[in-house]
C-alpha cells in the first residue's frame, strides 16, 4: 500500500473514532485542499511535500481551531498557517534574531535554531511546533517528523515520517 493510500485509511479510522468519541473535533476538521493549493505551498516554501503529508491535507486541509487541539495538544494546521507559520520563522532567521541561539539536535536533525527546510504542520499555539525535516542532517531522513520549541534548544527527532508518526498517533488514539 502507497503511503498516501496508508494516509487516507489512516484518516478513515480516526474520522470513524472521533465519530463515537469526539464529533466536536471531527466537525472542526476543514474540508480538503485543492490540488492546487499544496503546490502552491510547495512553491512557498521551496521544497516538494512528502505525499503523505500533502495527501493528508488533501483530506483535511488542517482544523479550524475552535474544539480544541487534534493531536496530543498540537492544532492540525491549515495550509495558510503552515505557510504564515514558516514565513514568520524564516523571517526571524533572515533577521539575525536567531544568531547566537544555540540548539541541540538529536541525531539526524541538523544545527541551527532554525532551519528553512523545517515545515510546521501542527502547533499548541504557543510558539511550539511538529515539522516535517526536509533539510536532515547525513543520519536523517527526509520527511522525518522534529519538535521544535521556540524556547527550548533541544530539537527533537519525534518519528523518521509523517506516515509513521500519524500511524503510531491514530493507532495511540484509537485503540
Amino acid at each position: 500500500m502507497s503511503e498516501a493510500m496508508d494516509t487516507r485509511v489512516l484518516w478513515k479510522r480516526l474520522e470513524a473514532w472521533l465519530a463515537g468519541h469526539d464529533p466536536a473535533r471531527l466537525a472542526d476538521l476543514n474540508p480538503p485542499a485543492s490540488e492546487s493549493a499544496v503546490r502552491e505551498l510547495e512553491r512557498v516554501l521551496g521544497v516538494a511535500l512528502p505525499a503523505g503529508f500533502s495527501d493528508c491535507l488533501k483530506v483535511h486541509d488542517g482544523q479550524r481551531g475552535q474544539a480544541g487541539a487534534l493531536f496530543d495538544g498540537n492544532q492540525f494546521l491549515p495550509i495558510r498557517h503552515i505557510a504564515m507559520s514558516w514565513s514568520s520563522w524564516t523571517e526571524l532567521l533572515d533577521d539575525g534574531d536567531f544568531d547566537g541561539r544555540v540548539a541541540r539536535p538529536d541525531a539526524g536533525i541538523r544545527e541551527g535554531w532554525w532551519q528553512r527546510g523545517w515545515v510546521p504542520f501542527a502547533s499548541n499555539g504557543g510558539g511550539d511546533y511538529l515539522c516535517l525535516d526536509m533539510v536532515p542532517a547525513a543520519q536523517g531522513r527526509v520527511g522525518q517528523v522534529i519538535e521544535v520549541l521556540h524556547d527550548v534548544p533541544q530539537r527533537v527527532l519525534v518519528a523518521p515520517s509523517f506516515a509513521a508518526w500519524l500511524g503510531d498517533f491514530i493507532h495511540r488514539k484509537t485503540v
